[in-house]
């Protein structure tokens, strides 16, 4: 199954972007009348055949439409601190997408090691995971925020920051009720400083401990993101 995305394609003829193009003619060599299938990554699934292989501007005719529920029944949000090493970054976006994450919030800390992002190549990392893992939904990634103004935001569901301190923390699985929504804060490599962890915690986020031993970033995150998948999945 070769999927492609494009999130204006509605019923009849489309053309795919150029990056899509290429992959699908001169990577897959795909020609005239071979079946494709692509998505909007808000749901849609839709089956198109080509009409015109061009490497440029594939053209191609969508022939079938078919809604896909939403993956989950609560949501997934991991705000956390880009790391140095972007390639690190990169491949917990990668691995959170396919876990199952539905928004990530680049957080600007005290201790951040990166303090800016190139918010167009990270949205192109989600979209390659969402396409490999054939999935119908598109995760959000917003531009860079700063800690402050992000934890002073209103949000209903549970809400959680990771931290290395065994004297506050709790197992997450103590504080998070499966079938809520969830954010989990994860600090950069020099952890949150404890007027961030003082702010979080004013603004009603929980302390929760997500190893035994000291995590890194990266790793961090994607512990979190399975720990809420995972819970969930005990139902």
């Amino acid at each position: 199954m070769h999927l492609f995305y494009t999130p204006r394609a509605q019923k009849g003829i489309f053309t795919l972007d150029s990056s899509e193009s290429a992959h699908c003619t001169r990577v897959l060599r795909l020609e005239t009348g071979d079946s494709i299938s692509v998505t909007d990554g808000k749901g849609k699934m839709m089956k198109a055949r080509i009409i015109k292989p061009d490497k440029k501007a594939c053209v191609a005719e969508i022939v079938e439409i078919r809604n896909t529920p939403p993956e989950r029944d609560f949501s997934v949000q991991i705000a956390i601190a880009p790391t140095k090493n972007i390639d690190r970054f990169e491949w917990f976006l990668e691995k959170s997408v396919e876990i199952g994450v539905d928004r990530i919030i680049p957080l600007l800390c005290r201790n951040s090691e990166r303090r800016s992002i190139k918010h167009e190549r990270l949205s192109k990392v989600m979209i390659a995971a969402m396409k490999q893992s054939l999935s119908a939904w598109l995760p959000q990634i917003t531009p860079l925020v700063a800690f402050d103004d992000f934890v002073a935001e209103s949000y209903d569901g549970t809400k959680l920051i990771a931290t290395v301190s065994a004297d506050i923390a709790s197992n997450p699985g103590k504080l998070y009720k499966p079938g809520n929504d969830a954010l989990i804060l994860i600090g950069p490599e020099g952890d949150f400083s404890n007027t961030e962890m003082d702010l979080a915690i004013k603004n009603g986020f929980l302390p929760v401990s997500l190893s035994n031993k000291r995590l890194r970033t990266e790793t961090a995150g994607l512990v979190a993101c399975h720990s809420v998948n995972f819970l969930n999945d005990l139902r």
